[in-house]
């Protein structure tokens, strides 16, 4: 309270400092008003947008994500090695392909597919008609085969991812 009556009574002795410190208060009102209306314009953004990919900008992988999934997708069959869990268990299985689960069980069956394809890609020769590979010959070959491992686990139906799934959510 004190350092509050100082402050008018200097502002009072200095007429500059009293024009100082009212654009001071109306800066950060102005500030204050920037926060509040930044606030609640990402609040409506984030309401708007609550479903959009996680993915980051320039990302070149393919997402596992179904883009317009139907019922069939969200009661599929377990495909591969997937089936013949379901078979042992005995029940009907019944897998959500656009659930989080299964994309994760993806994303580590496509993991598997890579760590294979480098074993086989390890025993090719490593020089190329310009003599020896470059780095970004290297980056991309890793990209290819990056891409290579997605699109195997999407089509060629080994049933790892589904078997995962029926595991993990206790249908196996």
């Amino acid at each position: 309270m004190i350092e509050a009556v100082t402050q008018n009574i200097y502002t009072a002795q200095h007429p500059a400092n009293k024009h100082a410190a009212k654009n001071t208060q109306s800066f950060s009102q102005l500030l204050d008003s920037l926060k509040t209306e930044s606030a609640r314009f990402s609040t409506a953004q984030e309401a708007a947008h609550s479903n959009l990919s996680t993915r980051l900008p320039g990302e070149y992988l393919s997402s596992f994500e179904i883009v317009n999934p139907t019922d069939a997708d969200r009661a599929a069959q377990p495909k591969g090695m997937g089936a013949a869990a379901a078979a042992q268990a005995g029940g009907k299985a019944v897998i959500d392909k656009t659930s989080q689960l299964y994309q994760q069980a993806l994303e580590l069956e496509s993991y598997f597919v890579k760590i294979m394809l480098d074993s086989m890609r390890s025993t090719l020769g490593k020089n190329t008609l310009a003599g020896k590979e470059s780095f970004a010959g290297q980056m991309y070959d890793d990209m290819m085969y990056e891409e290579l491992s997605r699109t195997m686990t999407k089509n060629a139906g080994l049933g790892l991812a589904d078997q995962i799934y029926l595991q993990l959510n206790g249908q196996a």
